[in-house]
């Protein structure tokens, strides 16, 4: 298997401790010189936030796959330093008469003294937003608004590693019916629960409830055409969001943790839950 982070080059120098975590770390376009140059507090502070930024297990779950996010320790470490949602607006003015104008709203921005950078984390959503967002930081970086674009998605270690990590939390809680999982607080849909069900009960080679549950929900929730680093590293090898400044960063299965504490790991999911419902109102 090609190491992605290979594929363009020697493994930078920057983000060499994420490196060694397990990050997948890719520059397009002289993002790393940029970085560099004129934002090397970026560097520093992006490193500190990720290192820190662990994904309990509960929140994959819990989630069930994409209603809330996964990442919301991120996210929250990155308002906690002024990387604010922010909704640019291009508007297109002949002789004072506006004859046309594009919104592009982007989850994490900051501006520096250098200029702006725009982050997105693309945890779970159809593999087709990475479109929108590459397309989107090549807009704004060709209008000037926008000095680098970074994309922060789920490592190829991750996406891997997600069946494995799904099985080990239903081992650990014993799971071994919808009944248990509505005992620890995890709700199916009918759909879901009859798709299940069909796996487990099936004249011809029926399977353990367990490894029903695992396979359907890793596959319905976090499937090949969700947004992970193999369909990111695909668009960028054709050119899109080119020639925008490039920043991606893979997130490795090994910050996914087990056994944290309980009220935490609520607060979390709870506070995503809500910001899932404002988004959709």
């Amino acid at each position: 298997m090609i190491n992605i982070r290979w594929a363009y080059g020697a493994t930078p120098l920057m983000f060499e401790r994420l490196t060694e975590r397990g990050f997948e770390i890719v520059f397009r376009s002289h993002a790393e010189a940029i970085l560099k140059i004129d934002f090397p507090e970026v560097a520093e502070l992006l490193e500190g936030v990720l290192l820190s930024s662990t994904i309990p297990i509960e929140e994959i779950i819990g989630s069930g796959g994409g209603e809330t996010k996964g990442t919301q320790r991120l996210r929250k470490a990155l308002a906690a330093h002024e990387w604010r949602k922010h909704n640019f607006v291009v508007q297109r003015i002949i002789d004072g008469v506006q004859r046309e104008a594009q919104s592009h709203e982007i989850d994490h921005v900051k501006t520096f003294g250098a200029g702006t950078i725009a982050l997105e984390i693309e945890w779970n959503n159809k593999d087709p937003f990475f479109d929108r967002d590459l397309e989107n930081f090549k807009r704004l970086h060709s209008d000037g608004a926008i000095s680098l674009g970074i994309i922060v998605t789920r490592g190829s270690s991750l996406q891997s590693a997600m069946k494995r990590l799904v099985r080990r939390f239903v081992d650990e809680y014993q799971v071994n019916s919808h009944d248990d999982m509505e005992r620890i607080g995890l709700s199916r849909t009918k759909r879901q629960i009859a798709e299940v069900m069909k796996r487990v009960t099936r004249n011809k080679n029926p399977i353990p409830f367990r490894e029903a549950w695992v396979d359907h929900f890793v596959s319905d929730k976090f499937g090949a055409a969700t947004t992970h680093w193999s369909k990111l590293h695909d668009r960028v090898q054709r050119g899109v969001g080119n020639p925008c400044p490039l920043l991606l960063i893979g997130f490795p299965d090994v910050m996914v943790t087990f056994g944290e504490d309980e009220t935490e790991v609520k607060r979390l999911l709870e506070e995503a839950a809500q910001e899932a419902y404002s988004a959709d109102s």
